[in-house]
């Protein structure tokens, strides 16, 4: 707390830089950007949190394969890939407990959960025809969104008023296909929106090949003069082969091989042998009703239900498993005015319950055996309440205060080959966050802010592939101080400052048995000490310049991550660099436009060396990679807009590994990333 008063007695000290510019009327791009982050509404630059937001522009100057490049442009977070379908996302650290999926990062699509009560996070069900844009929260959002100390993702498809029917096709190395198409109608009250999308590779390596089927509707209607009705259903269909993890001489010598047999005593089958893959069969359903009962309160309340056909058979066993999933989450808002002066209050709740069988057998060539390893039934109940104030003070002030408090209760009942049941219920938590900013001039805003953070254990966590229910795991929490700038300048640069100081207690982090089976425990203190910033510089051009934009932009994350008190099996890596994360990673790109239809897009990233374990004893090494994306936008018979467009992918051929097995057996830490590889696509409005 004496962080956030000594920091708004500098700002009543710092006037000087409050001064408005002269003659201006700036682009302010930070300005246009209005989010919905905290419940806010509003410019980007007056909302004190480090909030990031990956808009179209983002999201198709690369290929439209996947979230994944999107992400990786936003500092402090990262997206990688073990195979093709199968991601990890970390933000500012988050990695140490993710073998692969979303870990202590909460997803929320349109306004509703999307990560389910028992802490998965399915983002490969998504095609990228799924999402308009998407607004990321780094760091400890709870005090609206509830446990996650890693952040807050939320992803939005935001219908617009139009008829349309388009298609869209592409293809690419590796066996690359993706194809589908989308239809949009309106009616008097309302519209709805069906896209359906397949997407297949047949992977860099061995044992990668991928397939995707996304099926997507959503709909919104009037149902009087101030309410309306939201829906959306999607129906994802994914399957995709997982090589498993390779050792560096393995990884130097044929990096597109799947991980071999282990022929040495206790003899083990390959990935390969094994059908090693991942088959997800998911249909999620949801409805949001908004009121808008006069200018002062706004009622929003959303419910949804997800069911869940898992499968995966591995090198090691075969795991079936059902989820079902159904929640809902209601938010208020009433707003305020005084003379000089007014705000909002936000409150609601959330509540989710999720149930799933699951049951575990051998596996034989990608064949469940009659052998039976145990079979499960696990069941959760989360709750969550939440208040928060936003004022609009004098002097271009702006404070925010808010709290949650968090329940969640576990259910382990085993009926073979013992039986066994467990209960866990963890501690209520009570999460406050208090930020302030001020608005030194229309285009520039300085904040800070101190948050509190906790992260239980997933599902996956307290019952890893070890098959055994850990009741000994505890959350993980700790306190976020944060202190940021963002805003513009000279009409044409653009930046985001963030400096975050993360104390992390109980911290999960994973590891693994040596025949592979990975497990989770706590280590103790973490630190985490990092810088980000994205800048943009954009020149204004003439309206008869043959460049109609110009655009050079990067961003830059310093991750200062230690171990501060951490022993585990005797072992002590107290001081040791955290595992999984790049001390250092740099993207940068150039974004042309000409002649308002030509466009090029290059981009290169550098990431830093990669500690793969909690000795430090091994690193992925560091690694630079460039890519490049051109296309035409044009009309058919002078009224149908179409896209042609090609690009290329780790253009130099460098050899790296992304989604590496941390703590991995063995020493099969590497998952190697695909080659060089081109793409080139069409996309056509039919309507």
């Amino acid at each position: 707390m004496r962080f956030i008063f000594l920091f708004s007695f500098s700002l009543i000290l710092f006037p000087a830089l409050a001064q408005e510019p002269s003659g201006q009327d700036s682009v302010r791009r930070l300005d246009e950007v209005i989010v919905k982050a905290y419940g806010a509404d509003r410019a980007l630059n007056e909302v004190p949190a480090a909030i990031a937001v990956i808009d179209t522009r983002e999201l198709y100057r690369f290929n439209n394969t996947s979230l994944l490049p999107a992400f990786n442009t936003i500092p402090g977070v990262r997206m990688e890939e073990r195979s093709p379908g199968s991601y990890r996302l970390s933000i500012r650290g988050s990695t140490l407990r993710s073998p692969f999926g979303v870990r202590n990062v909460k997803a929320y699509w349109n306004g509703l959960p999307f990560t389910d009560g028992g802490g998965n996070t399915y983002l490969n069900l998504l095609d990228l025809n799924s999402i308009n844009n998407i607004e990321i929260i780094k760091g400890p959002g709870a005090s609206l969104y509830g446990a996650g100390t890693g952040g807050v993702v939320l992803l939005n498809s935001e219908l617009k008023r139009k008829e349309n029917v388009d298609i869209h096709f592409m293809a690419g190395s590796y066996g690359l296909i993706r194809y589908g198409g989308s239809a949009q109608g309106l009616f008097k009250k309302g519209m709805v929106k069906v896209s359906v999308t397949q997407q297949q590779s047949n992977g860099y390596r061995e044992q990668t090949e991928m397939s995707r089927l996304a099926a997507q509707i959503e709909g919104i209607a009037s149902i009087g003069k101030r309410s309306t009705l939201s829906t959306i259903l999607l129906s994802s269909n994914l399957d995709y082969e997982t090589p498993g993890g390779l050792t560096k001489a393995q990884f130097e010598a044929d990096p597109k091989q799947a991980r071999p047999p282990k022929t040495t005593p206790p003899t083990q089958p390959g990935a390969v042998e094994q059908k090693a893959a991942v088959k997800n069969n998911t249909v999620y359903l949801g409805f949001v009703h908004e009121v808008n009962w006069n200018e002062a309160w706004l009622t929003r309340t959303g419910v949804y239900g997800s069911g869940t056909d898992f499968k995966n058979p591995t090198i090691r066993n075969y795991e079936k498993r059902k989820e079902g999933n159904v929640g809902g989450r209601t938010e208020s808002q009433y707003k305020f005015k005084k003379v000089n002066w007014q705000g909002k209050i936000t409150f609601g709740g959330e509540f989710q319950y999720f149930y799933s069988p699951v049951e575990v057998y051998g596996n034989d060539k990608g064949m469940a055996t009659a052998t039976i390893l145990s079979i499960d039934t696990l069941t959760s109940r989360a709750v969550l309440g939440f208040a928060q104030v936003d004022l609009d003070l004098p002097h271009q002030f702006y404070l925010t205060v808010g709290s949650s408090s968090n329940f969640l209760k576990y259910h382990f009942e085993r009926s073979a080959p013992t039986v066994a049941i467990q209960d866990r219920a963890f501690e209520a938590q009570f999460s406050p966050r208090i930020a302030l900013l001020k608005r030194l001039n229309p285009s520039l805003s300085i904040y800070s802010s101190v948050s509190y953070g906790f992260s239980p254990p997933t599902f996956a966590e307290v019952r890893p592939s070890t098959g055994n229910f850990n009741n000994d795991l505890n959350p993980e929490h700790g306190i976020n101080y944060e202190l940021g700038l963002k805003g513009s300048a000279f009409q044409q640069l653009t930046f985001d400052l963030t400096a975050y100081n993360f104390q992390l207690r109980e911290t999960i982090v994973i590891q693994r048995t040596p025949d592979g089976a990975e497990y989770f425990t706590n280590a103790g203190e973490t630190s985490q000490k990092g810088f980000e910033a994205k800048v943009s510089w954009e020149p204004n051009f003439e309206s008869n310049h043959f460049l109609s934009s110009f655009r050079l932009w990067s961003s830059y994350s310093l991750n200062n991550y230690h171990f501060n008190d951490y022993i585990n099996d005797g072992n002590d890596y107290s001081g040791n660099l955290l595992t999984g994360v790049a001390p250092t990673v740099v993207l940068g790109g150039i974004d042309v436009i000409a002649f308002q239809k030509l466009y090029t897009n290059i981009t290169f990233t550098y990431v830093d060396h990669i500690p793969l374990n909690d000795a430090n004893s091994e690193y992925a090494s560091e690694y630079f990679l460039f890519g490049a994306r051109v296309g035409y936008k044009g009309l058919v018979a002078r009224k149908r807009p179409f896209e042609i467009f090609g690009g290329v992918d780790n253009l130099s051929g460098k050899r790296y590994s992304l989604g590496n097995d941390l703590n991995a057996a063995g020493g099969r830490y590497y998952n190697v990333a695909a080659g060089r590889n081109f793409y080139f696509g069409l996309k056509i409005a039919l309507h």
